[in-house]
C-alpha cells in the first residue's frame, strides 16, 4: 500500500535508494544503467561530489529567500555565466522550478512585451505539431501533441499548429534538404498571413524536437529560415531547450548550431541536471528593455524562482560542465551511440531511424522498415522495450504516438554527460536484446 499518487497508479514500481556515477541502484541491489538521464535530466550521473558539495555549502549558508524581498549571490552568479555563454543578446534571465514553468513565463512574456510596445492587439501563438512543451495549460495548449492535448481540450486556450521538421517521415520523395526547409518556412508564412500579420505574438519551437517525436533535428538552415520569417512580420522566436539544451547536442545551447538567436529561449532539465528543481527564460535585450521603460514589472512569478539552492547546484553542474571539458565528450559519445546503434540494428526490420544530436537520439521503430508503416499503437511496442530493457538494467526513455498522437513509437537516449566509451558500448549491448525480445 502507497499513499503516493503515481502517475501510473496501477504500477508497482521499484525503490531507488542510491546513485553512483551513470547507474541507479534499487532496494534489492539491482543496478541499472541510466541511458536516458530519466528525462534527459540526470547530465552528471547520479552523486557527483562537486555538485553535492555546492548544496551542502549553500544550504549552510542560507537555503531559500524570497525574490521580492532579495536577490542572492548565487543567483546573480549563475545569470551572468548564463548570460556570458548565450548566444547573442540573450542577457536576461528568469529563473523558474522547471521547464513547463520556463515556458509558461516566456509565453506571458512575450504577450506583455507587445502590450508594453504599444501593440495590444497580438494575441496568436503559432507551434508545431508533434511537439512537446510542458504539461501546465498554457504550455500544454501550445504543444502539439495530441495525445496530450486531448482531455483537457476544453480548458485550453486557442493556439495553432503548422508542420514539424521531421524529415523521416514529412519531406517528400525526390525533395531536397533546400526545398523541404523552404516549404516548411513558406507554410509558416502563410500562417501568419491567415492570422493577420500584426495578430501572431510569437512561434515556439524545440529547437531538437524531445520527447513527443524522439530527438527529431532540424534539417538544413530550417531556423535560419524561419528566423527570417518571423523578423519579416515582427513574430518573436521561442526556443525550447528544456530538453536539448544546457549541452545535451554538444552545444551549451543547441540552437548555437544552427546559428539562430531566439528572442527567448527556455532551458531546464540540464541546467541543474536534476539535483535540484531550476529552469530558466532568458530573453534579448529589446524584450528586457521594453518592459523597463514600460511597466518596470513583469507580471509573473512564483515562489521558488530564484531558489539559492537551486541555483547553487547549476553554478555547479555548469562549471563541472565547462572545466572538464564534458561538450567534448557529448559530441565523441554522440557519434560513437549513433553508429553503434545503426551497427547493432542494421539487420532489425523493425528499426526504421536512428537520429540525433550529441547525447540527444532518438530510435524510431516500425512494423517494416522498406515502407515506414508503424507498429499497431495496441502492442505498446515502446512500453515493452523498456520493460525488456529494465529487466536487462538498462533505462530508456520510451514513447508512443510518434507520428501523429497516436501511432508510432520511439525509444529516447539520453545518457550522461560523463559516459565513456565502454558505458556507451555497454549501453547498446544491453538495448538490442530488448528491443529484440519486445518485438517478438
Amino acid at each position: 500500500m502507497t499513499h503516493v499518487f503515481h502517475r501510473y497508479p496501477k504500477i508497482n514500481l521499484p525503490v531507488a535508494t542510491a546513485g553512483e556515477g551513470i547507474e541507479l541502484i534499487d532496494s534489492k541491489g539491482k543496478r541499472y544503467l541510466d541511458a536516458c538521464g530519466g528525462a534527459a535530466v540526470s547530465c552528471l550521473g547520479h552523486g557527483h561530489p562537486r555538485v553535492l558539495a555546492a548544496i551542502h555549502k549553500q544550504i549552510d549558508e542560507l537555503a531559500y529567500a524570497h525574490t521580492s524581498f532579495f536577490t542572492t549571490a548565487v543567483a546573480e552568479q549563475l545569470a551572468d555565466e548564463l548570460s556570458a555563454s548565450a548566444p547573442g543578446d540573450l542577457n536576461h534571465v528568469y529563473f523558474l522550478s522547471g521547464g513547463s514553468e520556463a515556458v509558461e513565463a516566456a509565453l506571458k512574456l512575450a504577450r506583455q512585451y507587445f502590450v508594453e510596445s504599444g501593440q495590444k492587439q497580438r494575441r496568436h501563438f503559432i507551434a508545431r505539431r508533434q511537439s512537446y512543451h510542458g504539461n501546465t495549460l498554457g504550455a500544454l495548449a501550445i504543444g502539439g501533441n495530441a495525445w496530450r492535448r486531448e482531455m483537457f481540450m476544453p480548458m485550453l486556450i486557442e493556439a495553432h499548429h503548422v508542420s514539424p521538421c521531421y524529415a523521416y517521415r514529412n519531406r517528400a520523395d525526390g525533395e531536397s534538404d533546400v526545398q523541404y526547409v523552404q516549404r516548411l518556412a513558406d507554410e509558416l508564412e502563410q500562417k501568419i498571413l491567415s492570422l493577420g500579420a500584426d495578430q501572431v505574438i510569437a512561434f515556439v519551437a524545440e529547437t531538437v524536437v524531445g520527447a513527443t517525436a524522439g530527438a527529431v533535428p532540424p534539417v538544413g538552415d530550417y531556423f535560419r529560415k524561419i528566423r527570417a520569417v518571423c523578423d519579416k512580420y515582427g513574430v518573436l522566436l521561442i526556443l525550447d531547450e528544456v530538453m536539448s539544451g544546457m549541452g545535451r547536442t554538444g552545444y551549451l545551447f543547441a540552437c548555437e548550431e544552427d546559428g539562430v538567436v531566439p528572442d527567448i529561449v527556455v532551458i531546464a532539465k540540464g541546467l541543474g541536471a536534476g539535483y535540484q528543481p531550476i529552469g530558466a527564460m532568458i530573453c534579448s535585450d529589446h524584450i528586457y528593455d521594453a518592459v523597463l521603460r514600460g511597466s518596470g514589472f513583469f507580471q509573473h512569478g512564483h515562489t521558488y524562482i530564484g531558489h539559492a539552492t537551486a541555483c547553487a547546484a547549476a553554478v555547479a553542474v555548469q562549471k563541472t560542465i565547462q572545466e572538464e571539458r564534458l561538450l567534448e565528450n557529448v559530441r565523441q559519445r554522440g557519434e560513437q551511440l549513433r553508429s553503434e546503434l545503426r551497427q547493432a540494428f542494421g539487420d532489425q526490420a523493425h528499426v526504421g531511424d536512428i537520429r540525433g544530436r550529441g547525447l540527444f537520439v532518438g530510435v524510431e521503430l516500425v512494423a517494416e522498415r522498406s515502407s515506414k508503416l508503424p507498429l499497431s499503437p495496441d502492442l505498446r511496442t515502446h512500453a515493452r522495450v523498456k520493460a525488456e530493457a529494465m529487466k536487462r538494467g538498462l533505462l530508456v526513455y520510451p514513447m508512443g504516438g510518434t507520428i501523429d498522437g497516436k501511432n508510432g513509437d520511439h525509444i529516447l537516449l539520453a545518457p550522461p554527460f560523463i559516459s565513456t566509451a565502454a558505458d556507451i558500448d555497454a549501453m547498446v549491448e544491453r538495448l538490442a536484446p530488448a528491443i529484440d525480445a519486445a518485438l517478438v
